[in-house]
């Protein structure tokens, strides 16, 4: 929970559409906060393609202190969805539910301008801060993981967020939260396996190495 000067930024923070004048600050924000950058005319795509999506966190002082950068996917037609592109807010900033307002919404624009199914996100499996936030409180689900997403080689969670036609829509939330679980145990398993076999294949390594010598 914030406090003191905290609250002060909290509560003199607003939540609104983005516009072409913010991109500049949107970027700034970025860099600020997150390794995974874009240059400019990634931000302008976004804009001019889907402008509803696009929202600013502004302090009382007209600064931009977060957004959320936010597309329609046109791979699967037959199927309306979103995809969350990027989330950031500033550090000053943070556990004021800003991260969570400028998700929802942009969720509420995908569904009632675009119909959207649902949106889909991917995160770092070590950001556990975002993952809770997707988790819990947004209440998005593991779909899949994706080996090496990033850049440097480090996984992601592929999570969604449905919004309607939801594929497990008759589990109970205790089997969906049972499913995310024994995803993410599976790969924790899957990524110890790897470093014993990285680590046997050294040490195999270093058993020759001395034998040749």
């Amino acid at each position: 929970q914030a406090r003191g000067g905290e609250l002060q930024a909290c509560t003199m923070t607003s939540i609104r559409q983005a516009t072409v004048d913010d991109l500049i600050y949107m970027q700034n924000t970025n860099l600020w906060c997150l390794p995974e950058n874009y240059n400019m005319k990634y931000y302008y795509y976004h804009i001019l393609s889907w402008p509803q999506l696009l929202y600013v966190a502004e302090d009382h002082k007209g600064k931009i202190v977060g957004y959320v950068l936010a597309k329609m996917e046109e791979d699967e037609p037959a199927e309306q969805h979103g995809h969350i592109t990027s989330l950031s807010v500033l550090r000053t900033h943070r556990k004021c539910g800003l991260a969570t307002s400028l998700m929802t919404s942009s969720h509420a624009r995908m569904t009632e301008t675009f119909d959207a199914e649902h949106t889909a996100l991917h995160v770092r499996k070590s950001n556990h801060a975002a993952f809770h936030l997707y988790s819990q409180t947004l209440k998005y689900d593991i779909n899949d993981i994706e080996k090496g997403y990033y850049a440097d080689g480090e996984d992601a969670y592929d999570m969604r967020k449905y919004f309607k036609n939801r594929p497990d829509k008759f589990l109970s939330e205790e089997e969906r939260a049972e499913k995310a679980a024994k995803m993410a145990a599976e790969a924790e398993a899957a990524e110890k396996a790897e470093a014993a076999e990285a680590a046997e294949a050294a040490e195999d390594g270093a058993v020759e190495e001395a034998a040749a010598t």
